[in-house]
């Protein structure tokens, strides 16, 4: 044991002190930073803020379940009011599928999830307004929420010839945290035929719709149950997964594909099918799915439509303006129950959609296409591969999504193989379909990697018939009879 003099003691208290101050300093910092971004994501229910009206429109005409509700807001307060929150219950968050919000002037406002304290069963986002409610004031904003999976086929199984007959559960009144001083609900059918629905005063029923108040003095988070029991044979179809690949090529293409698979997810088939009666009649199989449009870019080409017994003719395609209008007619109807497979394939041209500036490279695409209408997507799988030598590869997507780890994929010419960008999202409906930003560096030199490759391929190949043709390998020496 070697004992320190003083002056060492001196010197090693010195160097302590600020690696003590500089570790208290990173615990502060950090813990600074998790108090700021947990109070980011946990509001308040603000006592001044009612609202005044609400004209409530429930869209069940669909397989969606689609809620538009005009919300006037009133400020009671002192203070402005810069947003407001919007709930779900608990018996409908499962089935959420997307939340927004406009002004009245028709601009999309920023609508962010977020938390509650004592709140915990109640699902809540806050609206960002573009212009603070002042005091005393009002506003009016238009609130948009679309649901998935909300009706429910009653019964389950019905005949061939037989309608649908499906059900829906849900709040008479707008689940709201703020207490509503007037209140109406109309609920949109397109259909007569209705079996039963609730019946809470006042009430009228009118051509394919029921109306539902005026009802006033409506306490925070009230709920009534709302029952619809109705006829609709639009498509029931679900897409319970697709995986959409995108193929990017710096040499003015890009490569699209879409693996989906289909299921109709409405009352199943009672009974045996008959081909004949379903040919014969028009009418046969009213809740059935005989084919559905799907849309595409107005500058997609070489599109291919196939499954796994080849190529499937019983399409057509339709060149519009602005979009190609695919009508795909399956090998067979779907039926409750039935499932279907396919690919659907095509290119668009790369200078749509790739931006540039000397080695940084901006890919701006769609996140999901078009399916069908009204369309429901279980789950999506996002692929996007980038030409080999891409790096400093960014992602920016319009709405949250679960990012899967990286890889690479293998094709003609490659060496180190092409990084691709993966992402995955479940419940999607039309509201999804917007564009995603792919940032990443592209060295522009690495595009004469491939043709060199090549070139040399070749050079090889000619070099060594030339050598094969001019030298003589042979053991022995051929011997030539000379003549006398």
């Amino acid at each position: 044991m070697m004992a320190c003099t003083s002056g060492e003691c001196v010197v090693k208290c010195q160097k302590a002190i600020p690696a003590m101050a500089k570790m208290r300093f990173c615990l502060i910092f950090l813990l600074h930073i998790v108090i700021t971004c947990n109070s980011a994501n946990v509001d308040t229910i603000s006592s001044d803020i009612r609202i005044k009206n609400v004209d409530r429109t429930i869209d069940i005409a669909s397989q969606l379940v689609k809620v538009t509700s005009k919300i006037t807001l009133e400020n009671s307060g002192k203070s402005p009011a810069k947003s407001f929150l919007l709930a779900v219950e608990a018996s409908a968050q499962s089935k959420i599928a997307h939340v927004g919000a406009k002004d009245t002037n028709g601009k999309d406002l920023r609508v962010t999830e977020t938390t509650v304290k004592g709140q915990s069963n109640v699902k809540f986002w806050r609206v960002e307004l573009k212009e603070a409610i002042n005091a005393g004031s009002t506003t009016t904003i238009s609130a948009e929420s679309v649901f998935t999976g909300a009706l429910q086929p009653y019964p389950t199984a019905i005949g061939q010839q037989e309608d649908q007959l499906v059900k829906y559960n849900g709040n008479l009144y707008i689940y709201s945290p703020y207490q509503v001083v007037s209140q109406k609900t109309n609920v949109i059918l397109n259909t007569k035929n209705l079996e039963s629905f609730t019946k809470v005063k006042p009430y009228s029923q009118q051509d394919g719709a029921v109306l539902y108040g005026p009802y006033t003095n409506t306490e925070p988070f009230t709920e009534k149950e709302l029952s619809v029991h109705y006829k609709n044979n639009s498509p029931f179809l679900t897409v319970t997964r697709v995986e959409r690949l995108i193929e990017v090529s710096h040499w003015g293409n890009i490569a699209i594909e879409e693996v989906i698979e289909v299921e109709h997810t409405g009352a199943k088939l009672k009974g045996p099918f008959s081909r004949y009666d379903y040919q014969q009649d028009h009418h046969s199989g009213p809740a059935s799915v005989r084919s559905y449009k799907t849309v595409l870019p107005a500058s997609a080409s070489d599109v291919y439509y196939r499954d796994t017994n080849g190529n499937i003719s019983t399409s057509n395609m339709k060149v519009k303006k602005d979009s190609v209008e695919l009508d795909l007619r399956p090998r067979y109807p779907l039926f409750g129950g039935w499932r279907t497979h396919y690919t659907l394939g095509y290119n668009v041209p790369s200078y749509e959609y790739l931006y540039h500036s000397g080695n940084e490279y901006l890919l701006k695409m769609r996140v999901v296409d078009h399916i069908f209408d009204d369309m429901q997507v279980n789950e999506l799988v996002t692929k996007i591969i980038l030409p080999e030598g891409s790096t400093s590869i960014k992602l920016n997507v319009p709405y949250p999504v679960t990012r899967l780890p990286d890889s690479l994929h293998y094709t003609y010419l490659d060496t180190k193989g092409r990084p691709v960008i993966t992402f995955t999202k479940t419940n999607i409906v039309e509201n999804h379909i917007q564009d995603f930003q792919l940032r990443y560096t592209f060295p522009r030199l690495l595009m004469l990697q491939e043709p060199l490759l090549v070139v040399g391929f070749l050079y090889t190949l000619f070099l060594c018939v030339i050598i094969y043709v001019r030298l003589d390998f042979s053991i022995h020496k051929s011997e030539h009879q000379h003549k006398d």
